[in-house]
């Protein structure tokens, strides 16, 4: 059987942007999830980071550019592009192989020095046949929601009531970029971006950096008397022309099928206490909810409207504010994680809810309308 695996400690930082420099970043959130854990970075068995190259990084290669300030010197390393949670899985996978005993999983996006996001996003696409049209991520999102909506019944204000209730919760996050008491109707009249999306319905481009220390269990229950468990993980990736796709159909629905299968949920809507949940465009939420199960499909609506998901609701989803409040792109899964562990180990301030946390979701995507997906179950 493969060994259980704990998340100890965590730390991140974040804002819209910052005068510190990417080393110094990077350096202080690596030194604050260590001693926290209190052990150092000679006892770290390997470490992990999610970072980008040129696109989200500025830089031609981050492998040589990232490991001194994350920890990695004389230690064995990978880095994942894309998704951060597959970082999280990555190093939760090696030290349930049995090789290693701790893993430091780190997310590093200095977003402030980045081009805009849909200027990276639009490098995403086929250099032939997709990127002479100029299809980037908020493109495609935009298409997704107008067949969301068509299909469904899907109003433009239940779309609305994603943002109003996530940058009303970041009033409660010190690291939120964006937050605020908004009305379904302001967010609405927001700047147009990309019919039928508006600005606040997009998630900012923001700065990030995440730590988090993972350990065996026998080494977790050295290192704190609260460990969180990694119960189960998903991730499923998507065809990758869109035309190829049902972007109402995606890979969600796999992930989260594997991730409850590893943890032992039959009943998510029951069994899950708390999701934090990648939601850069507010609609993905409500489709979110219905490829986890949380819902039926086109019930996604509904479940806004009852305030189901808010954070008194039955089944708070993104009490943190969510993508649409903070947006580090390549560290964001990560920051998912660290908040959904804060919550179960009743750290996270005043973004707590009001309800025992024991299982919580962890949700990260990336690509043109949710082309890959990665479910991480977390439990006290």
């Amino acid at each position: 059987m493969p060994r259980k695996v704990a998340i100890v400690s965590v730390a991140q930082i974040g804002g819209a942007d910052s005068k510190e420099n990417f080393y110094d970043q990077a350096y202080r959130v690596v030194k604050e999830a260590l001693d926290k854990a209190g052990i150092s970075r000679e006892k770290v068995g390997c470490v992990v980071t999610a970072a980008s190259d040129i696109f989200h990084g500025g830089i031609s290669c981050a492998n040589a550019y990232h490991w001194d300030p994350a920890g990695a010197v004389l230690r064995n390393g990978s880095r994942q592009d894309a998704e951060s949670l597959f970082a999280l899985v990555y190093g939760a996978m090696r030290i349930m192989s049995g090789h290693y005993d701790t893993a430091l999983v780190v997310g590093l996006c200095k977003g402030s020095e980045n081009p805009e996001n849909d200027t990276c996003t639009l490098m995403f696409s086929d250099p032939f046949y997709f990127r002479p049209l100029g299809l980037n991520e908020t493109m495609a999102a935009a298409l997704q929601m107008r067949l969301f909506m068509d299909h469904y019944g899907i109003t433009r204000e239940q779309c609305a009531k994603v943002a109003v209730k996530n940058l009303r919760n970041a009033l409660g996050n010190p690291y939120a970029h964006r937050k605020g008491i908004y009305s379904a109707e302001e967010i609405l009249a927001s700047r147009p971006v990309v019919e039928p999306l508006t600005e606040l319905e997009c998630a900012p481009k923001s700065e990030g950096m995440a730590a988090l220390v993972l350990a065996s269990e026998e080494m977790a229950r050295k290192l704190t008397d609260r460990p969180v468990w990694i119960e189960g993980f998903g991730t499923s990736l998507d065809a990758y022309w869109i035309g190829d796709r049902d972007l109402l159909q995606g890979q969600l629905t796999n992930a989260a099928k594997r991730a409850y299968e590893m943890a032992g949920i039959t009943a998510p809507s029951e069994q899950i206490h708390l999701a934090e949940i990648t939601e850069p465009y507010a609609f993905q939420e409500l489709l979110w909810y219905e490829q986890l199960g949380f819902c039926g499909p086109g019930q996604g609506g509904k479940l806004i409207d009852q305030g189901v998901t808010e954070k008194g609701g039955l089944l708070p989803v993104n009490p943190s504010g969510g993508t649409l409040a903070w947006n580090p792109y390549v560290s964001r899964g990560l920051h998912r994680a660290i908040e959904a562990f804060l919550q179960i180990r009743e750290e996270a301030g005043e973004r707590q809810v009001h309800r025992e946390v024991k299982t919580a979701l962890v949700h990260g995507t990336h690509g043109f309308a949710g082309q890959c997906h990665t479910v991480v179950i977390l439990g006290s």
